[in-house]
């Protein structure tokens, strides 16, 4: 048995994405894929002040058909410093804040970032590797297969010899189950069911906060609120 799963990369994602890379053997970053404008590939949110607020990576949109691994980094606006100072002022002040301090000066500090997939699929790896996690990381780019939306991931699927796919709960509304099932694919979908956690003075205010919100506040413990046992 192989299991897969197959999600665009998103910016610093929640802790959703990591359950899903957990849970399978190889997860392939759908890089060749549209990019998509109000989306989680250059946004999430943080608590600012309890309230969830996103952070914006700023990037050019040249057309409809721009591709994800294609999208570039608008440079001029300093955003990497400006989102490095967003979590020092609104996180400092959090258990294991200083614990992760070296992660995010790694991101923001020492390194120049001028495209978007590259970010976010070096981003997700080292958060990974915070978390224990030990999945092996593909990039769809480097895999040549084309179609779209089941089509693609099909031929994903059959590239890499997988059994099993793992797809998100949203997925159900467009995906077709019989492509897979024709396919000899067994088709799953991940349960997003997490325990609350601390996140402040306030307590619990919200599970929709990149997965940096939980390792700032509960350090080692993180994986327990994330991972089924």
């Amino acid at each position: 048995m192989k299991k897969i799963a197959i999600l665009q990369s998103n910016y610093l994602p929640w802790k959703g994405v990591f359950d899903m890379i957990n849970q399978v053997d190889e997860f392939v970053f759908l890089e060749d894929a549209q990019y998509t404008k109000n989306d989680w590939r250059n946004r999430n949110k943080i608590l600012i002040q309890t309230k969830p607020t996103w952070i914006t990576v700023p990037v050019y949109n040249y057309s409809l058909e721009q591709l994800i691994y294609r999208t570039e980094i608008v440079m001029k606006y300093n955003w990497q410093r400006k989102h490095f100072n967003t979590f020092q002022i609104n996180y400092s002040r959090a258990s294991h804040y200083k614990k992760y301090l070296p992660l995010l000066e790694d991101i923001f500090l020492d390194k120049s970032w001028t495209n978007l997939s590259e970010l976010n699929i070096y981003t997700t790896k080292i958060i990974a590797k915070e978390l224990g996690i030990t999945t092996k990381f593909i990039n769809s780019v480097d895999l040549g297969c084309d179609g779209i939306k089941d089509d693609k991931l099909i031929k994903i699927c059959k590239k890499l010899g997988a059994t099993h796919y793992l797809s998100g709960p949203s997925a159900k509304n467009y995906i077709d189950p019989i492509k897979f099932q024709t396919n000899n694919i067994e088709l799953e979908y991940i349960e997003y069911n997490y325990p609350e956690y601390n996140q402040g003075k306030e307590g619990f205010i919200t599970h929709g906060v990149t997965v940096l919100d939980l390792m700032f506040h509960c350090g080692d413990e993180s994986p327990k609120y994330i991972f089924k046992s």
